[in-house]
């Protein structure tokens, strides 16, 4: 089988990520890259093209375009390679604003053969995995409530600062980190019919979040609360579920920085004979994170095989960014400080 040949908009941390786990799929080959940093165009000893924007990038020969760009520039390359006839996976946010998303709903429509991909890649971590299999499978009955906490010490990373910029990010912590566990709840719950929330930059000062602090309920009247925070000096992630027969603690993410402790699931059944609030737990410790490669192997999948999308979809992208704003929407005066639109009935 001749490889499809992959493109990759954005050469950083996570372009170079993705190129690493792409090169395991015995049907894909990356052939060109292009970063901003990059001074000239040039080819590398062992053939990969290199160029120094995303125009040139497209006038290569591609069959797929994974899109590892800043959020002000994701949805109008993503847009760019859905008309170029290309395949396109691009990382989450999908852009700066909801009205960016809707942009490249618009344009998907246009492209029924083509396959569009969102990396919300927490879903395939394998606590998060079996989290849901055991919400579906009722074997500890029905979710109650959710409460998470999801932090790290900065808004601005290593890789640079773009991310506590308005103009460039869109959003802060909550649209940059806080949309994973935003997107995991949604998975876990389904949509929600209401948001309370307070959003604050009072500690770094930036003119995007540093803590979002939300109180939603879904649909089924269940409460979820989340705290997206960029003062949490230790890293931080962490979900508790509370089910009526019992509950479930994710803790620790895997991750390239290792900065987020053990992956684990915890998982206890209610005893009605205990009056201390003791029970008996079961623990799983996750030591490989697959979850790129797993993410990566199903969009492979759904493009050789002409499969639907699974996860990630422009509908999940849309959906969680909608929640987002609406968080940020809820609370008055940053509604009022940044002039938040309104997105949702």
């Amino acid at each position: 089988m001749q490889k499809l040949r992959v493109g990759i908009a954005g050469y950083g941390i996570v372009g170079k990520r993705r190129h690493q786990f792409i090169d395991t799929h015995k049907g894909l080959r990356v052939t060109a890259v292009c970063d901003q940093n990059f001074k000239e165009d040039f080819e590398t000893p062992d053939g990969l093209l290199c160029y120094s924007n995303y125009e040139k990038l497209l006038q290569s020969p591609l069959d797929i375009l994974f899109v590892c760009l800043p959020n002000n520039l994701a949805a109008d390359v993503t847009i760019a390679g859905l008309n170029k006839g290309l395949h396109v996976f691009c990382e989450k946010p999908p852009g700066k604003s909801v009205d960016d998303i809707l942009r490249v709903v618009e344009v998907e429509k246009q492209h029924p053969g083509l396959k569009l991909k969102y990396g919300f890649n927490h879903r395939y971590h394998d606590s998060v995995r079996e989290a849901l299999r055991i919400i579906n499978s009722k074997e500890l009955g029905e979710v109650i409530n959710i409460r998470g906490v999801y932090g790290k010490s900065r808004i601005i990373p290593f890789s640079g600062g773009w991310r506590s910029e308005r103009e460039a990010a869109g959003g802060g912590i909550l649209l940059d980190q806080g949309i994973h566990m935003l997107d995991m709840m949604r998975l876990f719950c389904g949509e929600f019919s209401e948001v309370k929330s307070f959003i604050s930059n009072d500690y770094w000062k930036h003119d995007v979040e540093d803590n979002a602090y939300a109180i939603m309920k879904d649909e089924k009247g269940r409460v979820v609360m989340l705290n997206s925070t960029a003062t949490q000096w230790q890293h931080k992630f962490s979900m508790d579920i509370s089910m009526t027969e019992g509950y479930i603690e994710l803790s620790g993410i895997l991750s390239g920085s290792k900065s987020y402790g053990e992956e684990k699931i915890v998982m206890g059944k209610r005893n009605e004979e205990s009056d201390n609030g003791q029970m008996a737990s079961n623990t799983i410790k996750f030591l490989e994170d697959n979850s790129w490669r797993d993410e990566i192997f199903e969009f492979a999948d759904a493009i050789i095989n002409d499969n639907p999308i699974e996860s990630g979809t422009s509908y999940d992208a849309l959906q969680t960014m909608k929640l987002v704003f609406d968080i940020y929407y809820n609370d008055t005066e940053w509604r009022e400080k940044y002039k938040i639109k309104k997105y949702f009935k």
